[in-house]
């Protein structure tokens, strides 16, 4: 087995556990506090992860380049806001449901890289974004009496197009952060992507602090006040990107994205056993279809 498939997996179960642990402190924190702390309590471990790597495991520190900083600021950012929109999501609709949302993220790249880039698509991929694209729309139309104007309605709801939106901007951060992690030189792909991470989370920290302290003084406080369950958001946030800039500097980000669907397994089980929630058969059908699609874009 090569190495990149058991980091995504790990890569995904903590993204998972990060993500309920943030639907749990959204209604202490809020949105913009509740997505901080992914980055505020992260930092400092993927700098000790750097130091670890440095002096302890002796691995060489790479070199800087000047599209390495503006890859990391790119990336960095449209993690924050595709974080944000997650986080609001759930407040919206089931964990679940919200994350289902999200993971349209590698079909919207394939259309990207055709619409964009003039990547080709063969017809069995173009069949599996059709099969997403369906999913979606499942999802979108589960609570809903069946007819094509209750599908438009849906698919153009708020709900709908603040999950397809943070899909592709998480889309749009991945691409930016294998980038980012190619264009140092001198180390080693275990070192790079540590040394993406932690500049990258130091950024957001900062970035987002700023933003708090501009529009709202007291979430800083109730961030340190929370300080307990904040830090586990943290630790968790920081170790699943740690396993997701590693895969992805060790393989492309369609395939480490489209293995990471595995997410959607631990998200079912968190939403029914963690909050209770109930997803009914057309949702879940509406799930496994963009899971569906996802697996065939990597097979075709």
């Amino acid at each position: 087995m090569e190495l990149w498939i058991p980091i995504t997996i790990a890569a995904a179960f903590m993204q998972n556990l990060r993500s309920a642990l943030q639907k749990h402190l959204q209604g202490s924190l809020g949105t913009r506090g509740a997505s901080f702390v992914r980055f505020g309590y992260g930092f400092p471990i993927a700098i000790a992860y750097v130091m670890f790597l440095r002096f302890g495991a002796e691995q060489i520190f790479p070199t800087f380049s000047t599209g390495f900083f503006i890859w990391a600021v790119v990336g960095g950012l449209a993690q924050i806001f595709a974080t944000m929109m997650l986080v609001y999501l759930f407040s919206l609709r089931n964990f679940a449901v919200g994350t289902a949302y999200s993971k349209t993220e590698p079909v919207q790249a394939a259309l990207f890289g055709f619409v964009i880039l003039g990547e080709k698509l063969t017809p069995g991929a173009v069949g599996a974004i059709i099969v997403g694209v369906i999913g979606v729309m499942v999802i979108s139309m589960a609570r809903l009496p069946l007819s094509w104007r209750n599908t438009i309605t849906a698919m153009t709801s708020r709900t709908a197009l603040i999950g397809i939106a943070s899909g592709g901007i998480f889309g749009i951060s991945a691409v930016a952060y294998r980038s980012a992690s190619l264009s140092l030189h001198g180390a080693g792909p275990v070192m790079s992507a540590a040394v993406t991470l932690a500049c990258v989370t130091t950024f957001q920290t900062a970035f987002m602090l700023v933003w708090m302290f501009w529009k709202d003084k007291r979430e800083i406080v109730q961030v340190l006040v929370t300080w307990r369950s904040s830090a586990l958001v943290g630790i968790a946030g920081v170790l699943g990107s740690a396993g997701w800039f590693t895969a992805m500097t060790l393989q492309q980000v369609a395939y480490v994205r489209a293995l990471g669907q595995i997410e959607l397994v631990f998200t079912f089980m968190a939403s029914w056993f963690l909050f209770r929630e109930r997803v009914n058969a057309m949702e879940l059908a509406g799930c496994l279809l963009i899971v569906s699609g996802i697996l065939g874009l990597l097979f075709w």
